[in-house]
């Protein structure tokens, strides 16, 4: 469990760059999906950060 919550942040900026994909083809339109897709980026980093500092023994 610890393995995956290591990856965690990599995981989020990955589903926001899969909804700048989305919106990129004409999936999904608008700026709501864009604004998500920004916001699942920055969480995805401090994300990442916390979590390589906190699991980083595993």
């Amino acid at each position: 469990m610890n393995k995956l919550l290591r990856y965690l942040g990599i995981i989020i900026i990955l589903v926001g760059v899969l909804l700048l994909m989305f919106h990129f083809f004409g999936v999904i339109g608008g700026n709501g999906i864009l604004a998500t897709a920004g916001i699942m980026f920055v969480l995805g980093l401090i994300a990442y950060i916390i979590c390589n500092k906190y699991f980083l023994n595993d």
